[in-house]
C-alpha cells in the first residue's frame, strides 16, 4: 500500500519519542530493545529525529562495562505549551517545554466583583507574564488551555455554572480571545483538568473509568468514562454541587443561588459551621476553603473526640452525594481531591469508603489525589502538551 513505509517510520518515531519522554535519556541500544527495532533501524530513526530538531544528543552512559554509549533525549525547546488557571481572585499562568517541565509562571491578581481590566487583557497579561518569565515570546507558544470554573456551552459559547466569575460571561468573549492570541486556545472546566492531571501523573494513572470529587472553593466532580472526559450536552457534567441530597434543604433556582444541596451539605463552607455545631473552639479565620482544610487536617492528625466526630460526620455527608454518582456510573475508582479532602489524608478516605459501602451497591476503590501543587494548572499544561506533541511529533507529513 502506498505510503506504508512513511506511516511505519512515523509510528516508530512516535514510539521512540514517547519512550524518551517517559524514561528520560536513552541510548540507541536501549531504544532498539524497547521498540523492538534493529540497531541500524534505531540509528536511522535517531538520526532522522535529530535532523528534524526533535531529539538531541546529551552525554554518555557511565558505570557499565564496555565503551560509554551516546544518550539521546527529546529536545526541550522543540515546542512550548501554556496553561491558565482562572479563579475570581487571580489568574495563574505557566509555560512548559515539550518534556513537561515548567519553564515560566506568573500570577495576575484579579480581586473584586467587577474586573478592573477586560478579561481579554487579563488573559493576555497573565500569559505574557509567564512567557516573559520563561525567556520566550508569545509566538513561541504552540497551544493554550484555559481552565475556569463552570464550562463554556458548546452550543452558545457562553460560560455557564460560574456566576461568581466576573467578566467571563459576555457572548463574544471566545471570539475576542481567539482574535487576541496567535495560538490555538482550548477551554476546559477546572475540575476536569484536575482529572487530566491525576490520570496522566497521579492516582488515576492506568484507569479509564473513574470519578474525581473536588472540594475546595466549590464542590464538583469530573467523570472519565472509557478513558475520556464526559462533559455533557452543555458542558455541565460533574456540577454535583447542585445535586439535591438527603440531609440538606432543597435548593431551587440553583444557578441563581450558585449552590445546591450537596454544596450546602458537604462543601468547604459547611465545614466551619459543622465544627461550631459540634462544639469545637479555636476555629481559625480566613477564606472558608483554607479554614475548612485546616480544620480537617487538625481533626485527622490530633485524634480528639471532637475531631473524630467532625471527620465521621463530614465523611457521611460526602458519601451521601457520592452514592448517587457511583450508583449511576459504577466507576472503577474515586479520586478525592481539593484541599478540603486531601487534608484528611487516608483517615478521611477510609471513613468515606466505609460509609459509601453502606450507601451504594457499587463499591469503587477510593484514593486520595497525588497531584497537590496547582492541579488545575498542571492539568491545563498536560492537556495543552498532549495536543502539542501530537502536532509536533507527527513526522509523517
Amino acid at each position: 500500500m502506498a505510503g506504508t513505509p512513511r506511516t511505519l517510520r512515523a509510528m516508530n518515531d512516535r514510539a521512540a519519542l514517547d519512550l524518551l519522554l517517559e524514561h528520560g535519556p536513552l541510548s540507541r541500544t536501549r531504544i532498539g530493545k524497547l521498540t523492538g527495532l534493529s540497531k541500524p533501524t534505531a540509528s536511522q530513526l535517531l538520526a532522522r529525529l535529530e535532523a528534524s530538531g526533535l531529539v538531541l544528543a546529551t552525554g554518555t552512559s557511565e558505570g557499565r562495562p564496555g565503551p560509554n554509549a551516546q544518550l539521546y533525549e527529546v529536545d526541550p525547546s522543540a515546542a512550548y505549551a501554556a496553561g491558565l488557571d482562572v479563579t475570581p481572585e487571580r489568574i495563574l499562568a505557566a509555560v512548559a517545554d515539550i518534556t513537561g517541565r515548567t519553564v515560566g509562571s506568573y500570577e495576575l491578581p484579579t480581586p473584586g466583583r467587577r474586573p478592573t481590566q477586560p478579561v481579554v487583557r487579563q488573559v493576555t497579561d497573565a500569559l505574557d507574564g509567564a512567557v516573559k518569565a520563561a525567556g520566550l515570546a508569545r509566538g513561541d507558544v504552540h497551544r493554550l488551555v484555559i481552565g475556569t470554573p463552570g464550562a463554556f456551552d458548546p452550543g452558545t459559547g457562553r460560560l455557564r455554572y460560574a456566576s461568581h466569575l466576573p467578566g467571563w460571561h459576555t457572548p463574544t468573549l471566545l471570539d475576542e480571545l481567539a482574535a487576541a492570541l496567535p495560538m490555538p486556545v482550548e477551554y476546559e472546566n477546572d475540575v476536569n483538568l484536575v482529572a487530566v492531571a491525576e490520570q496522566r501523573l497521579g492516582a488515576a494513572r492506568g484507569h479509564e473509568d473513574f470519578v474525581l470529587l473536588w472540594n475546595e472553593g466549590g464542590l464538583g466532580a469530573a467523570l472519565v468514562l472509557g478513558g475520556r472526559l464526559h462533559r455533557g450536552w452543555t458542558g455541565g457534567a460533574g456540577e454535583v454541587g447542585f445535586l439535591p441530597v438527603p440531609g440538606a434543604p432543597l435548593v431551587r433556582q440553583v444557578t441563581k443561588a450558585n449552590s445546591g444541596g450537596y454544596q450546602e451539605l458537604a462543601g468547604s463552607q459547611a465545614i466551619p459551621d459543622l465544627a461550631r455545631e459540634l462544639g469545637m473552639t479555636d476555629i481559625p479565620s480566613g477564606p472558608y476553603a483554607e479554614v475548612a482544610a485546616a480544620l480537617v487536617e487538625r481533626a485527622a492528625t490530633e485524634d480528639t473526640v471532637l475531631g473524630r466526630l467532625l471527620l465521621e460526620t463530614y465523611a457521611t455527608r460526602l458519601a451521601t452525594g457520592l452514592a448517587s454518582l457511583v450508583s449511576v456510573l459504577d466507576p472503577e475508582l474515586v479520586v478525592l481531591s481539593g484541599a478540603s479532602l486531601t487534608a484528611g489524608g487516608d483517615t478521611l478516605r477510609a471513613l468515606v469508603q466505609a460509609e459509601l459501602e453502606e450507601l451504594a451497591a457499587s463499591r469503587p476503590r477510593l484514593v486520595v489525589g497525588d497531584v497537590r501543587e496547582n492541579p488545575v494548572l498542571r492539568g491545563a499544561l498536560e492537556s495543552a502538551l498532549a495536543a502539542t506533541r501530537d502536532e509536533v511529533f507527527d513526522t509523517s507529513r
